[in-house]
């Protein structure tokens, strides 16, 4: 079994559930049947995009060039186009990337928090996260826990306290339908008082120290296991 991951804020959101056994069961699901591949390609396709103005046809001819499977490739395609609608006559006065911070969660776990990327226009600083996730994307308590520990983090910079903080969310409403981009303007998102997310977060993080437990166990049990197994093959060789 590969080996438990510290997720990153928006997964811990996705991940939350209001039980530590029910958390360490989803953390232990994602170990067992890992994503086959990830979304991060496209930030850099998205930067391009406004601030080198690359057109929407070359990166889709790079794309095509560049990933061979099929669903990935059709994955960042819908989801390109979806972003050039969405970004057509913005002019951004300025682009830039944001230092990645770490957000304390409990028991020492520190949960990383990188947006890609904001940009001004107009004197008004936007702070876009996007949301790439197909099935099952941030709702309810999930997008509120999420919404409320990203404004704390924004309220803790000077410079990116007045930021316009939305998500686009290109999930798909239905099996098989094709993706929609939902924005969501945080500002509409209930926040959350802050014993509530400590309260939540201490379930996450105890959570995610039951994983750990639970798969080091497994890791234990399938090595003397392993150990046993070779043990009785050499001795039925030695009687031979």
């Amino acid at each position: 079994m590969s080996k438990l991951k510290v997720p990153s804020l928006q997964h811990l959101a996705r991940n939350w559930r209001d039980t530590p056994i029910k958390v360490s069961n989803e953390l232990i699901k994602l170990v067992e049947n890992p994503p086959t591949f990830n979304y991060n390609p496209l930030h850099s396709a998205i930067r391009d995009m406004l601030i080198l103005k690359v057109q929407h046809k070359q990166i889709e001819e790079g794309v095509i060039r560049a990933v061979k499977r099929e669903v990935v490739r059709n994955n960042y395609l819908e989801i390109l186009s979806l972003c050039r609608d969405y970004f057509e006559g913005v002019l951004p006065h300025f682009i830039q990337s944001v230092e990645r911070r770490f957000y304390p969660v409990g028991r020492g776990l520190l949960v990383p928090f990188e947006p890609p990327l904001i940009y001004g226009v107009n004197g008004q600083l936007h702070f876009p996260w996007f949301s790439f996730w197909r099935k099952n994307p941030l709702a309810d308590r999930h997008l509120q826990l999420f919404a409320s520990i990203v404004y704390e983090v924004l309220l803790q910079d000077p410079d990116l306290e007045e930021a316009r903080f939305v998500i686009l969310d290109f999930s798909a409403a239905k099996q098989n339908h094709p993706r929609e981009l939902n924005v969501i303007d945080a500002r509409d998102i209930p926040r959350l008082s802050k014993s509530e997310i400590d309260d939540m977060l201490a379930v996450f993080a105890e959570g995610f120290t039951l994983a750990e437990q639970k798969i080091k166990q497994d890791e234990k049990q399938k090595n003397k296991q392993s150990q046993e197994i070779n043990k009785k093959e050499n001795q039925i060789s030695f009687n031979f």
